[in-house]
């Protein structure tokens, strides 16, 4: 028999609230200082509650891949989420995730999502025309709204136009319904939703925008026998085993559940892939050079996507340092068991987090620092696979993980030929943990076009905006 090692406890911990006072500030940053600190494994506690961090790649697999099946998520997690994205895919557990995920999986097959290219080249076109020379935007808002559009083109196949009355206000759904949800999963107790209190009801309100929106769109095409080529086509036409199709409110889980992961991810990642070219010059113009090399000026293909290595390194490189989710839904094992050499006790929650190990110097050297060469072919096979991983890993790996990086890689193409972006020396550069991870106060920035572009010789540790160095 293997002998069972003892998992490292972190230090400075309060009697009665564990970790809280030096997670809650921060949590991402906790998480990433005992992944450094303890080697493989970390234990420590908020509140009551045990929590054990593997740390090292070949555990998290071990979790993730090799034995998912015995970490099933956390049901209070899974709870949590479904106020905010309803039953879909992201929390739905054990076998119906299986039916829900084999049922979804042809909207995300490589030719159906290839059809999408030219809405999302054509989208990013429209809005940087619309800018003057010079003008000061919030990239991070305009991210949003891009990709707001651009989701709502592939799920609906509704133009931008259709939708710019109301983009605002679902916006201010999402980053609300994401605050709640983020209180609720800090606290050491759970409030019944049936409860009427005021965050009750706000979320009730916030997620009424959602279902309102979204129900006009399924309800006014039920009925339609032709494929659209957007994804609630292919939902409408959907039949479970036993002939039946998937109802409203099915469908309108899925398309709720798609609809945020779809958007708010990949304009967090290319919000900050702004932010990091704006601090980084000579990156910068690496990725200018390949652009014009490889385009020429004109609006980029699926086709050019192989031609730009370069391009698809800076957005590897930051979603390293800001992975679109910070930490995945806990695991809980079903029965006492071990994880490589070290016990673990039945219910005790397990959390794997991408950023602690994004963030991890015994696999990326200088952490904090901005640098797409560790992504090229020769450095990137060296990363051992679950030292990196923006998009989760095993069963429940996103879904959606190959058309986000076709999308944004198209974007970042189309806009980086036309512009640079300086950042607004007044803005205040924070990330602020949700669901996902955004910058809390926006990202302003100037909107430079390229031909009258002066180099930006500032180094990153000299600019007023940078952010702390872990989030």
């Amino acid at each position: 028999m293997k002998e069972r090692k003892e998992i490292p406890t972190a230090s400075n911990q309060h009697w009665l609230l564990g970790a809280m006072p030096q997670f809650v500030p921060n949590p991402p940053a906790y998480l990433a200082k005992q992944a450094a600190e303890h080697g493989d494994i970390v234990q420590f506690r908020l509140f009551n509650y045990k929590i054990v961090m593997p740390t090292h790649p070949e555990l998290i697999q071990e979790v993730l891949v090799k034995r998912a099946a015995e970490f099933p998520k956390d049901p209070r997690d899974v709870e949590i989420l479904s106020r905010f994205i309803g039953h879909g895919l992201v929390t739905a557990v054990g076998e119906e995730h299986k039916k829900q995920r084999k049922m979804a999986q042809p909207a995300f097959h490589g030719r159906r999502i290839q059809a999408y290219t030219e809405a999302m080249t054509q989208y990013a076109a429209e809005l940087i025309e619309e800018w003057a020379a010079g003008e000061t935007k919030d990239m991070a808002h305009e991210m949003e709204k891009l990709t707001m559009y651009i989701v709502v083109k592939t799920l609906f196949d509704l133009d931008k136009s259709e939708m710019a009355d109301q983009a605002d206000e679902i916006g201010e759904a999402i980053k609300e319904l994401q605050l709640l949800t983020n209180k609720d999963i800090q606290r050491p107790f759970s409030i019944p939703a049936w409860l009427p209190v005021e965050e009750n009801r706000r979320r009730k309100h916030y997620r009424q925008v959602l279902n309102d929106t979204i129900n006009a769109i399924i309800r006014g095409r039920r009925g339609e026998e032709a494929d659209r080529g957007d994804l609630l086509s292919m939902f409408l036409q959907a039949r479970y085993e036993d002939g039946s199709e998937l109802t409203d409110e099915e469908i309108l889980d899925q398309m709720v559940t798609i609809f945020v992961a779809g958007h708010e991810t990949t304009s967090n990642a290319l919000s900050w892939t702004w932010y990091y070219l704006s601090q980084y010059p000579e990156i910068e113009a690496q990725l200018h050079r390949e652009l014009d090399e490889v385009l020429g000026g004109r609006l980029p293909t699926l086709e050019d996507l192989k031609n730009l290595p370069y391009t698809d390194m800076v957005l590897k490189e930051s979603m390293r340092i800001q992975p679109p989710v910070w930490i995945l839904n806990g695991r809980v094992p079903i029965t006492d068991t071990t994880i490589g050499d070290y016990p673990v006790k039945k219910g005790t929650m397990l959390f794997i987090s991408p950023y602690a190990m994004h963030h991890h110097p015994a696999y990326f050297a200088e952490p904090e620092r901005f640098d797409p060469q560790r992504f090229t072919p020769e450095n990137e096979k060296n990363i051992p696979r679950y030292a990196y991983f923006p998009f989760g890993g095993g069963p429940r790996i996103c879904i959606g993980n190959s058309f986000a990086m076709m999308e944004a890689k198209l974007i970042l193409a189309a806009m980086a030929q036309k512009y640079r972006f300086s950042l607004d020396p007044d803005q205040v550069v924070e990330p602020i943990p949700l669901v996902t991870v955004a910058p809390k106060y926006g990202l302003k920035m100037q909107a430079i076009p390229r031909t009258a572009a002066t180099p930006n010789v500032r180094h990153r540790d000299q600019h007023p905006g940078q952010p702390e160095p872990v989030m």
